[in-house]
């Protein structure tokens, strides 16, 4: 469709753009001050949870097309929604930033891999997959704009803070307008797309949540930096499953968008009852929310 093959990346890249002005060189070098935190908290997103959204789209038995969706959204990052979450119920925010820096690179790999090995897998679901140079333009429509916002943040940080929510602003309208187009096209069916993933979506959510929170604790990881986890291991980044399957140059679907989609809306609500859940109760001070 022309509404996505114009303005998709466009969104994807004002997203990206907004997520690199809020990101410093010191967030990739954090890692050495959560070591354990940062291992446990990208071996449950990069191994886990793929396997565990596989148990599931499988237990569903899902169509091809919506199976490689949910697989499309296991392999997603977590999304910057989970370093406002993580500071509203006590959570390590700077561990946040740091998990989201990194995942966000390491995604350029590891989501082409998922999502050709479950097109390969389920068949049938419509497209070629995610070629070579099309891993490139996953690397040019994420990696390009973080490294540009990064660069703007080092050089004119006031600049920056300035621009975040404008950025932020922007990318929503954009990126709205391309699900509505999404969705009108595909409006037939919608109903029962939805109805297919509505509890697979809030399930996968809920597993995610829990594995972010205890998989951390289990492993002698403190409170504060297991709320952190949770929250980015359980919020998934919707958005770029959403860009990648609508976009025209990637996987040009509609149908693979929209487990994506209806988790994004169930995902606020699973999300904010963890918080309640797992809010620290001690007397120990939270964490400040530093993001630098």
């Amino acid at each position: 469709m022309a509404l996505a093959s114009v303005f998709l990346p466009i969104a994807l890249a004002i997203i990206m753009l907004g997520l690199g002005l809020s990101l410093t060189i010191a967030d990739f070098r954090r890692v050495v001050a959560y070591p354990k935190a940062t291992v446990v908290a990208l071996t449950c997103q990069i191994l886990i949870l793929p396997a565990v959204c596989l148990g599931l789209v499988l237990a569903f038995g899902l169509p091809p097309a919506l199976a490689v969706g949910m697989m499309l959204l296991a392999a997603s990052p977590g999304g910057t929604t989970a370093n406002l979450y993580s500071h509203l119920f006590g959570g390590d925010v700077a561990l946040n930033v740091t998990l989201t820096a990194i995942n966000s690179v390491l995604a350029v790999f590891t989501l082409p891999l998922v999502v050709n090995l479950s097109l390969g897998y389920f068949g049938n679901a419509g497209t070629l997959g995610l070629q070579f140079d099309k891993t490139l333009q996953v690397v040019a429509i994420v990696l390009v704009p973080v490294a540009v916002g990064m660069l703007v943040r080092a050089f004119a940080p006031r600049f920056a803070e300035r621009m975040t929510t404008p950025v932020k602003i922007a990318s929503a309208v954009i990126l709205l307008l391309v699900i509505l187009g999404a969705l009108l096209q595909e409006l037939d069916n919608l109903g029962g797309y939805i109805s297919s993933v509505g509890l697979i979506t809030a399930l996968f959510s809920v597993i995610s949540l829990a594995i972010g929170y205890w998989a951390p604790r289990l492993a002698g990881v403190g409170r504060h930096q297991a709320v952190a986890s949770c929250m980015e291991i359980g919020i998934h980044n919707a958005t770029l499953a959403i860009a990648v399957a609508l976009s025209p140059a990637l996987l040009n679907s509609a149908q693979m968008a929209i487990p994506a989609a209806t988790y994004g809306i169930v995902m606020f609500f699973t999300a904010a009852a963890a918080g309640f859940l797992v809010k620290s109760r001690t007397a120990e001070p939270a964490p400040e929310a530093t993001t630098a």
